[in-house]
């Protein structure tokens, strides 16, 4: 598959791009273009001392440009960035590209964080990705619980769970094979794209249950 990573130079980005370019071209995307082929180079740098030898490629664009012929599209950008980027990928990506949102509403407050749908009554990120990128079909949510530390660290499985919400089996389909060739992350299918608010909500609340407990980098595994 080609895969582009829109926000590829954060962590998360780097992550999906060493997982992936075992077998897989990923662009990972920046709105500064040279800043995303800086970040491939040293992506593709590391990639080549962990495995050796990859088949697939990791390139840089920008988080536009890089839409317009990949087969799953990552979203690995804030909350508040939806309306303006997504905004911009219309007409920018095939009909059939696998849109995928990674995105947690969500903030910072005293009592520690909160998700904002809950809080605030706004849409779930999900929801405004499909809004703002039909057909709807095409959009499914993943990965809300991945610690990008550990996803980073090629050389360690994740030993988790991901919640995969969306409302086509196909694209479904495609996004739990990715899923699957990352080591030790398991995908677990939890419903259509409106109960996305079910894994996104569970961000927050490791967040808080780390901070409180002293505890590093923690995810979800049902067992």
């Amino acid at each position: 598959m080609k895969i582009g990573i829109v926000g590829g130079t954060g962590g998360m980005g780097e992550g999906f791009a060493l997982r992936w370019c075992k077998k897989h071209d990923v662009i990972v995307g920046s709105r500064d273009a040279q800043k995303a082929k800086e970040a491939a180079e040293n992506y593709s740098k590391i990639a080549r001392e962990a495995f050796g030898t990859i088949t697939g490629s990791i390139t840089g664009d920008d988080n536009i440009a890089l839409g317009k012929d990949v087969d799953v599209l990552i979203l690995s950008i804030p909350y508040e960035f939806i309306d303006d980027t997504c905004g911009r990928l219309v007409g920018k990506i095939r009909d059939d590209c696998v849109v995928v949102s990674p995105i947690v509403p969500m903030t910072r407050t005293d009592a520690g964080f909160v998700y904002i749908p809950l809080e605030q009554g706004k849409k779930q990120a999900a929801e405004m990705v499909a809004d703002k990128l039909p057909p709807r079909s095409r959009v499914v949510s993943a990965f809300h619980t991945i610690s990008e530390v550990k996803l980073k660290n090629v050389n360690q499985g994740l030993d988790a769970d991901t919640f995969i919400c969306g409302d086509d089996q196909g694209a479904i389909a495609k996004l739990t094979e990715l899923v699957s060739e990352i080591s030790g992350l398991r995908p677990v299918y939890l419903g259509p794209l409106s109960l996305t608010y079910q894994a996104e909500i569970l961000t927050p609340m490791l967040l808080n249950a780390a901070k409180k407990n002293k505890m590093k980098n923690p995810s979800v595994k049902l067992i």
